[in-house]
């Protein structure tokens, strides 16, 4: 399907993104953020049964794969991701609110620019990623969950990069396996994440995301400590205030139930669509049903 695509960099001021296209520029904008540790592609199954409906925008991220990798946990900081979205916004929408879509940590950012730019965007999609004050919540306070976000020790100690792609991401890619069952992961797909992994300095930057988020995960059995700074920001300052879609793969064994609790304090326009057999990475075990749950919901 990429053979359908166009491709191009796009420079936001600070970095050049690479982004992938499909569908009519004159539709509808949807920008697609994937997460950790994917690139544009994760979205590829469902930009494909949307393009008839959609311009569908999907770059690389920051330090994933193609794009820029600039040097120090500083340049990973929300506001420097949210700025990047903000620049593809203007580029591509620049008169007009899209629809922003993201899936893990893309999901993170997805929530960041909705907090920031509610007036540039018409709704807001989520799949499998966590509003930031209730993941961390449930982090301090569920067991379940506390322990499933462990592997954040992993990858944020010194050293982690290089450990990470040992014996050709033999580390990394036990840890996508873990988090669902992955029978969409054929040897070719395999290769290609192996392939974006292995650019010179990606896995270094793709870790400043974990290492530079604001997400305290204590030890198991540890004192929560005294200051947490997502707990301590107003809700007005995290509150969704568009129309909110978040479909979620019950299976998911990174992401527990625990992480939805409350989520309809910080968006009041809240849909939720449960997805019983599906897990972490419903882009790819399910783009058909999260293709038609976003067509059927923009409208």
């Amino acid at each position: 399907m990429e053979d359908k695509m166009r491709f191009e960099f796009v420079d936001t001021g600070e970095v050049r993104l690479h982004v992938a296209t499909l569908g009519d520029p004159a539709a509808p904008p949807m920008i697609c953020l994937h997460g950790f540790p994917e690139y544009f592609a994760a979205w590829a199954g469902v930009m494909e049964r949307l393009a008839d409906r959609f311009y569908l925008v999907a770059p690389d991220q920051r330090g994933f794969t193609l794009p820029d990798k600039p040097a120090g946990g500083e340049a990973y900081r929300v506001r420097k991701l949210v700025a990047d979205v903000a620049a593809l916004a203007d580029h591509y929408s620049p008169q007009k609110p899209f629809v922003l879509a993201g899936h893990d940590w893309g999901a993170s950012v997805a929530y960041a620019y909705a907090f920031a730019y509610p007036e540039r965007l018409s709704h807001l999609v989520i799949a499998n990623g966590p509003h930031p004050v209730t993941f961390q919540r449930a982090i301090l306070t569920d067991p379940a969950q506390g322990g499933a976000s462990q592997y954040f020790h992993k990858l944020r100690a010194p050293g982690a990069a290089t450990r990470m792609a040992e014996d050709d991401f033999a580390r990394t890619m036990r840890m996508l396996r873990g988090f669902s069952d992955t029978p969409w992961l054929s040897d070719a797909e395999a290769a290609a994440y192996r392939a974006a992994w292995g650019r010179a300095g990606a896995m270094e930057a793709m870790l400043h995301w974990y290492s530079s988020s604001p997400i305290v995960v204590p030890e198991v059995g540890a004192h929560v400590p005294a200051e947490v700074p997502l707990l301590s920001v107003p809700d007005e300052k995290v509150t969704v205030r568009v129309p909110h879609l978040l479909i979620w793969g019950e299976a998911d064994e990174a992401l527990r139930p625990s992480c939805l609790d409350e989520l309809e304090r910080y968006a009041p326009d809240l849909t939720i669509m449960r997805v019983k057999d599906a897990g972490h990475w419903i882009l790819h075990e399910k783009p058909g049903e999260v293709a038609e749950a976003i067509r059927t919901w923009v409208g």
